[in-house]
């Protein structure tokens, strides 16, 4: 079981106190294994294992819980027969209806600590926030980075080269249940559709009734093919369009937002460096695993610059930095990423193949005078670095402990 450092280190700080700990992200990113975790670090600080109770909602020997009125009793009565604090885990919280009224009333009459997961954005609006504001803290649980993988890679092949393993995790992904079946390529592609169905099919159409589910997958599949790349509302309208199907943008835009909230997508906003303003049209939206859209679209090899950018934009959201896309006049920076008072800007390239191409991707910071770090990734070998511009090989900077 990779430990997922990351990850522990930021929720430790919480354990043991009454802040709900909530675990979100795209389903079988990890979750569940995060809980474990969570359970082994408590019984490993002396909690005894009979002061935890744990329920997956997606269990169906569960099914009779799944109202807040059912869940809230059947607490109640195990936590009696429990001396000191009650440990609570709840894995996909958001089957249980009013969810939320139980959660907030175990906080009350309870000394407990409590740790739900769930696969839906909106598990932290609406009703949870007026129930539980300011009492909870969320972390969102990602696929596997490319450091992650290369631990779990290095089981199933000790002889694989940092390329050979990053050539895999290309194709593959970070889901992390890729490690059981060994990464073997027909079972992998099973799975990752087997994912994506259910995302599509659980968090996306049945949480928000659609009906034309034909029309979502179209999108969908839109959405894949063009990860990395500008586009708009409108311009997907024409597409359809041009397909003998008339569909209104706002539908469009609703179907995106369902998938956004799902974690299958992420929405990155662009922003002028020169006004500093976030422009409102022609966001770029990535993907969550770029394995799943192998399984399911195909081309990750052929749409390589995408894919590179994708892995690029995954990891920068699991270090905690907020992503927008910069544009400064005609020049356009892939990446400008902050967190609290850190700041750096990072351009990917497949290959700096000619003077041409150096040229354009170190160009896009002519204009920038700040002295934040600036980078150019690419898949070279050779440290073309210049003019205080860094350049590294993505598999060095995306194992890279710090990057400022």
């Amino acid at each position: 079981m990779i430990k997922r450092e990351l990850y522990m280190s930021r929720i430790r700080p919480f354990v043991g106190n009454e802040l709900i700990k909530v675990l979100t992200g795209i389903r079988r990113s990890g979750k569940s294994v995060m809980l474990e975790l969570i359970k082994e670090e408590l019984i490993a600080s002396g909690i005894s294992k009979d002061s935890f109770i744990s329920i997956n909602f997606e269990n169906m020997s569960y099914v009779h819980l799944c109202t807040a009125k059912a869940l809230h009793d059947e607490i109640l009565k195990k936590a009696a027969d429990i001396e000191g604090k009650v440990y609570l885990f709840f894995d996909e919280i958001q089957e249980v209806t009013d969810w939320e009224k139980c959660i907030n009333s175990f906080r009350v009459e309870l000394d407990c600590d409590i740790y739900i997961t769930g696969s839906n954005a909106k598990l932290l609006s609406g009703e949870l926030a007026t129930y539980l504001g300011g009492r909870y803290v969320e972390f969102v649980i990602y696929p596997f980075s490319f450091g992650e993988f290369c631990d779990l890679y290095s089981s199933v092949d000790p002889e694989a080269s940092p390329a050979q393993c990053f050539q895999k995790y290309l194709i593959s992904g970070g889901m992390p249940y890729l490690g059981n079946l060994r990464y073997e390529e027909e079972p992998s592609r099973q799975y990752l559709v087997d994912v994506y169905n259910s995302v599509v099919l659980k968090d996306v159409v049945k949480r928000n009734n659609i009906r034309d589910v034909d029309l979502l997958e179209r999108i969908v599949a839109y959405v894949m093919a063009n990860v990395g790349t500008t586009f708009s509302a409108t311009s997907l309208v024409k597409y359809f369009r041009s397909e003998q199907r008339t569909v209104a943008a706002e539908t469009i835009l609703n179907y995106i937002r369902y998938c956004v909230n799902a974690y299958l997508f992420y929405q990155v906003n662009r922003q002028d460096l020169q006004g500093k303003q976030i422009l409102t049209t022609n966001e770029k939206y990535y993907i969550a695993d770029h394995g799943i859209r192998e399984a399911v679209y195909g081309g990750n090899m052929r749409d390589i610059n995408r894919i590179l950018e994708n892995i690029v934009f995954m990891e920068l959201l699991r270090r905690g930095y907020s992503v927008t896309v910069g544009r400064y006049g005609d020049k356009e920076i892939d990446f400008v990423c902050k967190k609290r008072a850190e700041k750096l800007y990072i351009q990917v390239s497949y290959l700096l193949a000619s003077d041409e191409t150096i040229k354009r991707e170190f160009g896009v910071y002519d204009n920038i005078r700040d002295n934040f770090p600036k980078y150019v990734v690419s898949l070279d070998e050779f440290d073309m670095s210049r003019n205080g511009i860094k350049h590294r090989n993505i598999r060095d900077f995306l194992t890279m402990p710090e990057w400022n």
